[in-house]
């Protein structure tokens, strides 16, 4: 399998450091807007590094990407850039005629009008629509294959397949108890996509209602997570889980809710009522007086640390999960299934730091599934639409196995 990789960030870099331990990968191609990133990406691996190259590329340039997949005679083009970038990619993937693989989808765009209780433009909407293209063309566009949604969305297509008869509710949930020092805000992933998704109108998922919205920060529950991370306050955010697990698992309620904690969700809070989260540029003037046009969220981005420089300075452990309930031979069941990494021990094998590493593990997974048949499709299907078991136990063999936990 050859791999155009696009996005040569924290969780790119931590896709190479997996990737080039695993052999079904005959060549993979690290492109970055910045050339120097995606070298350094190459040159951290080694003698590792011999199935593997650098190129610069521009995302946003769908033309430059479709050559760039036909020059290097890719399959797949794996997606590890933010999801500005995704129909950009997607569309270009689906030119040259190639697989695609992310792990964040198309945006969403609020309800004009009533955005806190009904679905304006919901995540995904814009690569589902072209799901017919892609059955025509015979190739694969798998959708939201990070951790989550990716590995969360496996745990609930494993559930409804052999843990449960009939599914009440099904919710992802995400904690930890890492912390950074020498900074009292240093978010351990993309700040860029948490604001996106922690400041959008959550979506919620039910039966008998489709697709809603609800408050910012909605429905907060303590969850008491595994491996001494413990409880941790959670609330509903926007994520595309809740868009994609009712597509193809039978479920009466299917939500997200993020383990933000206090502080974290008053610092988020700040930002959106000070305009700082806004995508829309603002003019400021330049450096020689001059006026500019910036973002404020990349202002944001700018002046926050890079999370993928955070591993040396980061304790503590991340869990990623998806609780079930429903029944099974009569009788009430609820579990929790879920995946934890810690940061000293993806520092110490991959020199990635857990947040990243968590995520950049799932998508290899799934390629080395694409690239030995076990797993296949056709048209845009989420990881749900595939089968579970094959995939856990790989994650087991990666060296970081998955967990289950009986609720009741």
């Amino acid at each position: 399998m050859r791999v155009l990789l696009v996005g040569a960030g924290g969780v790119g870099t931590a896709v190479t450091r997996i990737a080039a331990r695993r052999d079904f990968l005959t060549h993979m191609v690290i492109a970055d807007y910045d050339l120097g990133r995606a070298e350094a990406a190459l040159a951290a691996l080694g003698e590792r590094g011999d199935r593997f190259s650098a190129r610069r590329l521009d995302a946003s340039d769908e033309e430059a990407v479709r050559r760039a997949l036909a020059d290097e005679r890719c399959d797949v083009l794996l997606n590890a850039t933010d999801p500005r970038f995704v129909m950009p990619l997607f569309r270009a993937a689906l030119a040259a005629g190639a697989h695609y693989l992310d792990m964040a989808m198309s945006l969403s765009v609020p309800h004009a009008s009533r955005p806190y209780e009904e679905c304006g433009v919901k995540l995904g909407d814009e690569q589902f629509a072209l799901a017919g293209r892609w059955e025509e063309a015979d190739r694969l566009a798998l959708v939201g294959m990070g951790v989550e949604p990716g590995l969360s969305d496996v745990f609930a297509r494993y559930a409804a397949d052999e843990l449960f008869d009939d599914i009440e509710e099904i919710g992802v949930r995400d904690g930890a108890n890492l912390t950074v020092e020498g900074y009292e805000f240093a978010p351990s992933f993309s700040i860029w996509t948490t604001l996106e998704e922690c400041l959008n109108p959550p979506v919620v998922y039910e039966k008998d209602r489709g697709w809603f919205t609800t408050d910012l920060f909605s429905e907060p529950e303590v969850f008491d997570f595994p491996a001494g991370i413990g409880p941790v306050e959670c609330v509903n955010v926007e994520h595309e889980e809740v868009l994609l697990v009712p597509r193809w698992v039978d479920a009466r309620r299917v939500t997200f809710k993020y383990g933000l904690g206090a502080d974290f969700i008053a610092r988020l809070k700040t930002l959106h009522e000070l305009g700082l989260a806004a995508t829309a540029p603002v003019t400021v003037p330049g450096g020689d007086g001059r006026p500019v046009r910036v973002s404020p969220r990349d202002v944001v981005a700018a002046c926050l640390p890079d999370p993928a420089t955070l591993g040396e300075r980061m304790t503590g452990k991340t869990c990623a999960g998806t609780w079930v309930r429903g029944s099974k031979d009569g009788a009430p069941r609820e579990v929790y299934l879920y995946h934890v990494v810690d940061n000293q021990w993806s520092m110490r094998e991959y020199g990635s730091q857990a947040v990243v590493w968590q995520t950049a593990v799932n998508p290899v997974i799934a390629l080395e599934l694409l690239a030995t048949g076990v797993w296949s499709g056709r048209g845009v299907l989420g990881p749900e639409a595939l089968p579970p078991r094959p995939f856990l136990d790989l994650l087991g063999a990666y060296g970081s196995p998955w967990g289950l936990r009986e609720e009741r």
